[in-house]
């Protein structure tokens, strides 16, 4: 070949690798949902605020714990698993309710429900594990079909089968919006009982800081959060229900930023914290759940063996949490739904 024709395909290859590599830099891991979905979509130069805001940041303050915002690494929070054609398939049963369950739950149903489609050869990765505490989240994907399954109470009996409180299949490059009118739920009672794993009726993987991201470099999304101040029968889009106990509460499915001009130098976060932070300003974070203390959630990672979160982001011990809740703000509340579940779930 010639040698100056062998110098011009290298640089030529050379230039359209380096493209490459960059528009891979600048566009990161394939989010969840369309890149027109609420969870994907920045938020305004300058948005507005509700007129509420201050109050709702003054009840955050009041939290018992004495802490801010923290992050849930370890446990109470959603691992995600891939699957592909070669997976193997499993069905997924109800869990029937005891009479102590029917009483918590303030119910006479038999049994939490499973959302339409769901059930049925469900994907079940060989090192497949729920979350540790009691919610037992878990949630698998397939990207070359498009498709995830999120589940509340996933457990494992002795003989190899497979009960989950909740499930819900749904499309992975869909809007990630649930509607309260495609589900039968009944004002007073949970929407547990129809699909959704997550108390606001929104997929458990929406919001979720993913691993693979803020090793990237950056998250491009909202990400979710919980808190104990969350309005009693009130929620709004894109929250489909809500959980919240708390007259004049935060409605769930409100969104919280954190304040875009703020100077994250003057706080010590380490290079992932600085990418949390970084999203809380331009996507901010949605009401998604009632919880004990003010938190968002990172992949759960048990079960990757080759991933963790240490030396990346803290829970509460520094990084986030170190950042004053007067640097938030609510912004504007759309149209408010005035139904949810009763009071008979608490957080002490």
């Amino acid at each position: 070949m010639n040698r100056n024709l062998f110098i011009f395909i290298l640089a030529i290859s050379l230039c359209c690798l380096s493209i490459f590599c960059s528009h891979q830099r600048k566009s990161g891991p394939k989010r969840f949902f369309s890149d027109h979905s609420f969870w994907n979509t920045p938020l305004p130069k300058d948005p507005a605020i509700d007129p509420r805001s201050d109050l709702f940041i003054g009840l955050l303050k009041t939290e018992p714990t004495g802490n801010n915002f923290g992050i849930n690494t370890t446990k109470w929070t959603i691992p995600v698993y891939e699957a592909d054609e070669s997976t193997k398939r499993v069905d997924i049963n109800f869990h029937y309710l005891s009479d102590s369950e029917k009483k918590i739950w303030a119910t006479t149903r038999e049994k939490f429900g499973h959302g339409p489609g769901f059930g049925k050869d469900v994907p079940m990765p060989d090192n497949a594990t729920p979350d540790p505490e009691q919610d037992s989240h878990f949630a698998v994907i397939d990207r070359q079909k498009m498709v995830a399954w999120d589940m509340w109470g996933l457990r494992k009996h002795p003989d190899g089968s497979w009960e989950s409180k909740t499930g819900m299949k749904y499309r992975l490059d869909g809007d990630g919006v649930f509607n309260t009118k495609d589900f039968d739920v009944i004002d007073g009672e949970s929407i547990h009982f129809h699909g959704p794993s997550r108390a606001a009726g929104v997929p458990a993987i929406a919001g979720l800081i993913m691993y693979d991201e803020v090793i990237s470099g950056e998250i491009r999304h909202k990400l979710a959060c919980a808190t104990r101040f969350n309005a009693f029968k009130e929620f709004t889009f894109p929250a489909a229900w809500t959980d919240g106990n708390v007259d004049g509460g935060i409605p769930e499915g409100a969104v919280i930023q954190l304040n875009p001009e703020l100077d994250l130098t003057r706080f010590d976060l380490l290079p992932g914290e600085i990418i949390v932070a970084k999203a809380l300003q331009k996507y901010g974070m949605v009401i998604v759940d009632n919880a004990g203390g003010s938190t968002l959630y990172a992949e759960g990672l048990w079960g990757h063996a080759d991933k963790t979160w240490d030396g990346i982001l803290r829970e509460w011990d520094g990084g986030i949490n170190t950042i004053p809740l007067e640097n938030y703000r609510v912004l504007k509340i759309g149209e408010i739904t005035r139904k949810g579940d009763g009071r008979w779930i608490t957080y002490n």
